[in-house]
């Protein structure tokens, strides 16, 4: 069982990237898949999450309307379209295939929690 993060690096404030996470020895849709962030110094936090089956996506409050989740079920990977970078947004991003999401006081929390993947580097600097 593994989950591969990848698609981080350095990127200007204001620019995109688009993380990908490759699921192998598993089947994606069996789980619903999250994204979750470490900046240094601050403890991790969701940052978005797709639902198996229906697809239904949640959001943290920060990244509404800049990023977007999404899963190709074809190619076993989910990805995560970043827009309109900001320099909080530099973290470790991960990759986490649980049970079930959901919000609690505005913050996206994953439930029954399957499997970690290694993190991908994001880094918004000019």
């Amino acid at each position: 069982v593994q989950l591969q993060a990848s698609g981080g690096g350095l990127v200007q404030p204001g620019g995109s990237l688009r993380l990908s996470c490759a699921a192998s020895g598993f089947t994606l849709d069996d789980y619903a898949i999250g994204w979750f962030r470490q900046a240094p110094g601050k403890e991790r936090e969701g940052v978005s999450c797709i639902s198996s089956g229906d697809g239904s996506t949640l959001y943290a409050d920060f990244v509404k309307g800049r990023f977007t989740i999404s899963r190709d079920n074809a190619k076993n990977t989910l990805y995560l379209q970043m827009n309109s970078l900001e320099p909080e947004d530099t973290a470790v991003y991960y990759c986490a295939a649980q049970k079930t999401c959901g919000m609690v006081a505005g913050n996206l929390m994953g439930y029954g929690m399957y499997h970690w993947g290694k993190g991908t580097l994001v880094t918004v600097s000019s």
